[in-house]
């Protein structure tokens, strides 16, 4: 699936947007999950600190 995504994203205007992924623990049960997203590049800094 990752690369069919990679794939396409490379057609035209996706290298001008990134895949984040972070890391969020679970403060009721001390899990973690991991948030992921594809923004573009100039974003990545503001959605780090929102998420």
């Amino acid at each position: 699936m990752a690369k069919k995504v990679v794939a396409s994203l490379q057609k035209g205007g996706g290298k001008e947007h990134t895949k984040v992924v972070k890391m969020v623990k679970s403060p009721k049960s001390g899990a973690y999950t991991f948030k992921e997203e594809i923004v573009h590049n100039d974003q990545v800094k503001n959605w780090f600190s929102k998420h």
